[in-house]
C-alpha cells in the first residue's frame, strides 16, 4: 500500500439538494426519538442508462455547504469525495475539490480498524491519520485518508438531523477505462459493511437500516430508512453472504426466456447499482445469447457490428427511436430465486436493451469475463430501472416493486426537481464498461 510522506488533514459535512420541503425541528441524535426511525431522508437522482451510464446524487459537503455529485453504488461501502491535495487520476470536475479541516481519523479508530485485515493494521502512534485503499470489481481503485464531519439531513417527518459521518478523502484513483474519470467528485457506498453510510447512520439512530432506489430514464430517486417501503406488493429474496462477502447478492436464480426453463440455474447474484449494465458468467450469457438470436432468426433485424456501442446491436428496416418500437421483437426474461417460494424477478425487454444514437437496439446484457470480472452475475441498473428496489439490511433481504421512478418528481411529493441536463460520455463501448464496486 503507498504510503504519505505529508501530514494531511481534513472536513466533511453532508446535506440533501433539493430545496427545503419539510419543516426544521431539529432532532437531537442523543435521546432515543421513534419517529426519526420511522421516517426516511430521500434525494433526486440524475442519470439514466444510456447514454450517460449512471445515476448521481448532489450532496451538500462541509461547512462552506458546496455542491458535489456523487456516484451512487450499492456494491461498495466506503464513501469517498475527491480531496483538494495532490491527486494522481484526479476526478474531472476539478471544481468540485473537498477542503482538509483538521479532521482526519487516526487509525486507531474502530471504522479504521474495520477497513484493514488485522495483519496489514499497524499504527505507530496515536497521531498516525487512518489511510484506506479500495479497489473495486473492475480493478478500478481509489487511495486516501478517512475523515469525519457532520451530514446534515432533512426527515420526511419534518426534521434535520446532522449525525457525524465518516468518509474518505481521496487523492490517488485509478479507473478501469483508460483516460476515463468520470464527471462525479466521488462514490457513495450504500453496501451494508460498517463504514456504508446506511449502516453508520444506522447506528446512530438516525434512520433504519435500509436503503433503496427507484432508477429512471429522468434519474429517479435514492431513500435511506423504510418510510418509502410499501406494506404489500413488494417482492422479497433472502441475503445471502455465501461466496459473494458482502454485496447484495441473492441467489441461487434460475433463468426464463419467454416463460420456459432454460436450464441456467444456480446463479448467486449481485446487485449493484454502480453497474450500468447487467453481467452474466460467460456460460450462462453464451446460453441467454443464443436464446435471444435464436428467437429472432425469423424477424426483420440484422447484426450492426458497425454499431460500437455494445459488443451485440441490431438493425431494423428504418432507425428506431424508441424502446418501444422494439419490444415486439424481443421476449421477456426472468429470474426465478429458487430458495423463495414464489419469487421472480421479470425482465422485459426494456430492462435488457438499449437505443442508441444509431437507431439500433444494443443487447444490454454483458459477459463478465469479457471485462475481468470473472464468474460474477451483476443486476445492474438496465435491470434496475423502475423498481423500487430496497436492500433492508434489519431483516437480511431485498426487496423490488414495479412503479414509476418519476412519479414522485412529477406528482410533487417529497422530491423537488433535480437541476441541470446530463453530460453526454463517450459512445463507445469500452467508454461503457461500468464501475463494478
Amino acid at each position: 500500500m503507498p504510503t504519505i510522506t505529508t501530514l494531511i488533514f481534513f472536513l466533511l459535512g453532508l446535506s440533501s439538494i433539493f430545496s427545503v420541503c419539510f419543516s426544521t425541528n431539529i432532532l437531537s441524535l442523543g435521546k432515543k426519538n421513534s419517529d426519526r426511525l420511522l421516517s426516511s431522508a430521500v434525494f433526486p437522482l440524475k442519470g439514466n442508462v444510456y447514454p450517460l451510464g449512471y445515476y448521481s446524487v448532489s450532496i451538500n459537503i462541509g461547512k462552506r455547504d458546496e455542491a458535489f455529485e456523487f456516484d451512487i453504488d450499492s456494491g461498495s461501502d466506503l464513501t469517498w469525495v475527491q480531496c483538494d491535495a495532490p491527486c494522481t487520476g484526479c476526478t474531472k470536475p476539478r471544481e468540485q475539490l473537498y477542503k482538509p479541516d483538521n479532521n482526519a481519523l487516526n487509525c486507531f479508530e474502530p471504522l479504521c480498524t474495520s477497513l484493514h485485515p488485522i495483519a496489514d493494521h499497524q499504527c505507530e502512534s496515536a497521531d498516525d491519520q487512518c489511510q484506506y485503499e479500495i479497489e473495486y470489481a473492475d480493478h478500478g481503485s481509489s487511495l486516501g485518508v478517512l475523515v469525519n464531519d457532520n451530514v446534515p439531513l432533512k426527515l420526511t417527518n419534518g426534521s434535520l438531523a446532522a449525525p457525524r459521518i465518516t468518509f474518505g478523502c481521496g487523492y490517488d484513483h485509478k479507473y478501469s477505462v483508460p483516460h476515463s474519470p468520470p464527471p462525479t467528485a466521488g462514490v457513495l457506498g450504500l453496501g451494508n459493511g460498517e463504514v456504508s453510510i446506511i449502516s453508520q447512520l444506522s447506528n446512530m439512530g438516525v434512520v433504519r437500516n435500509v436503503v433503496g432506489h427507484c432508477l429512471s430514464e429522468e434519474g429517479g430517486f435514492l431513500f435511506f430508512g423504510d418510510e418509502l417501503v410499501p406494506s404489500s406488493g413488494v417482492t422479497w429474496t433472502r441475503l445471502s453472504y455465501e461466496s459473494i462477502g458482502s454485496y447484495y447478492s441473492s441467489g441461487p436464480a434460475e433463468v426464463y426466456f419467454n416463460g420456459k426453463a432454460t436450464g441456467i440455474k444456480d446463479l448467486t447474484l449481485v446487485f449493484d447499482s454502480g453497474s450500468s449494465y447487467t453481467y452474466f458468467n460467460s456460460q450462462a450469457y453464451n446460453a441467454i445469447l443464443a436464446l435471444v438470436r435464436n428467437d429472432l432468426s425469423r424477424k426483420p433485424l440484422e447484426d450492426a457490428p458497425e454499431d460500437k456501442s455494445l459488443p451485440i446491436c441490431w438493425s431494423g428496416t428504418h432507425p428506431f427511436k424508441s424502446l418501444h418500437d422494439v419490444k415486439k421483437y424481443f421476449n421477456p426474461l426472468a429470474l426465478r430465486f429458487t430458495k423463495t417460494k414464489n419469487t421472480e424477478m421479470q425482465l422485459p425487454p426494456e430492462t435488457y436493451l438499449i437505443i442508441t444514437k444509431y437507431g439500433n437496439v444494443c443487447f444490454g446484457i454483458l459477459n463478465a469475463s469479457e471485462v475481468g470480472l470473472g464468474d460474477l452475475n451483476i443486476i445492474g441498473d438496465i435491470s434496475l430501472k423502475d423498481k423500487l428496489v430496497i436492500y433492508d439490511n434489519e431483516r437480511q433481504r431485498i426487496g423490488w416493486f414495479p412503479t414509476n421512478c418519476d412519479k414522485f418528481r412529477k406528482e410533487g411529493q417529497s422530491l423537488c426537481r433535480p437541476e441541470g441536463i446530463f453530460s453526454i460520455l463517450s459512445e463507445n463501448y469500452q467508454g461503457y464498461i461500468p464501475k463494478v464496486f
